[in-house]
């Protein structure tokens, strides 16, 4: 995905870009931001852990969702907040794939499952699933790229860490480049198709506050590397130190406001836990989108 360079001063207008995903879906990324909903199917998320830990709680909370204007539920089976206790791929399937069956069945909205096992991302994709959300950028388990490649998946790859091989980069972007040339290779690789791809910069992982916030601050250089993206800054610690919110529940508008920046320096996609707030934020900020590009035609 291609931005057009402005000033400081206006926001950084995305070119229209579709983005394709599983089962002969797309999603249109240039006019609007969307919303990607959590769906924590786990007791020990940071912010919402056992809330939507039954099948029927954590499908309730996925339809509400799409209510509030969520056009993806992310759902995941494992905790992946710092210390976060690991769990068995069989108990992770059973989890997410239940989750997955049936909001297929109950609404028209995108699904994603937010794993980094490639037998999980299949299992995921044959019960109806769209999208393949990979904390880990493909380097985990490099085989889940020739999953994405063979189902046709919407392929998100986050970055996760600093520093590979023993060499730490200062340069949060510059750290973002190292790291995402490695992803891309694999998914080249295997042979996922450049247009199924989204990246996200990991708000958090691996990263304390000041590198989150410079990453929001020089948000608009990753938009450089040429794909859309996807960030996942709801009620992440460097919010609450932001805004001294110690409880992550507090923290959603803090989250909104970052929403907004975020999308006026060219983010696509919002992964959150508050689907409404988000949601007004991103109206906020696409309406001023709208108007820079109208002054621009004229």
């Amino acid at each position: 995905m291609r931005y057009s360079r402005t000033d400081d001063a206006k926001p950084n207008i995305p070119v229209p870009k579709i983005w394709r995903v599983g089962r002969g879906r797309h999603l249109e990324l240039a006019n609007s931001g969307h919303i990607m909903a959590i769906i924590n199917v786990t007791p020990d998320s940071f912010s919402d852990g056992g809330l939507h830990r039954s099948l029927e709680l954590a499908v309730a909370h996925g339809l509400a969702c799409v209510r509030e204007g969520a056009a993806i539920l992310d759902v995941g089976g494992e905790s992946t907040r710092p210390g976060g206790a690991p769990v068995s791929v069989a108990e992770e399937q059973d989890r997410v794939l239940p989750v997955i069956e049936r909001l297929i069945r109950e609404t028209d909205a995108l699904i994603s499952v937010d794993t980094y096992r490639a037998e999980t991302a299949r299992l995921a994709m044959a019960a109806g699933a769209h999208i393949i959300n990979d904390v880990h950028g493909l380097q985990r388990e490099p085989a889940i790229a020739s999953v994405a490649a063979a189902t046709g998946a919407g392929l998100c790859i986050m970055h996760t860490g600093r520093g590979r091989e023993g060499e730490i980069i200062d340069d949060v972007i510059a750290d973002q480049h190292a790291f995402f040339k490695v992803s891309l290779a694999i998914a080249e690789a295997a042979g996922v198709a450049s247009e199924a791809i989204v990246l996200d910069p990991g708000f958090g992982f691996a990263k304390d506050s000041d590198h989150n916030l410079q990453i929001v601050a020089r948000f608009a250089e990753l938009t450089e590397i040429g794909f859309p993206w996807l960030v996942g800054a709801s009620r992440k610690r460097f919010i609450g130190a932001a805004t001294g919110r110690e409880i992550a529940a507090d923290r959603d508008i803090g989250t909104a406001a970052t929403t907004a920046i975020l999308r006026l320096a060219g983010a696509a996609i919002f992964r959150v836990h508050n689907v409404a707030a988000n949601r007004d934020a991103l109206g906020i900020a696409d309406a001023l989108i709208r108007v820079h590009a109208e002054e621009t035609l004229q």
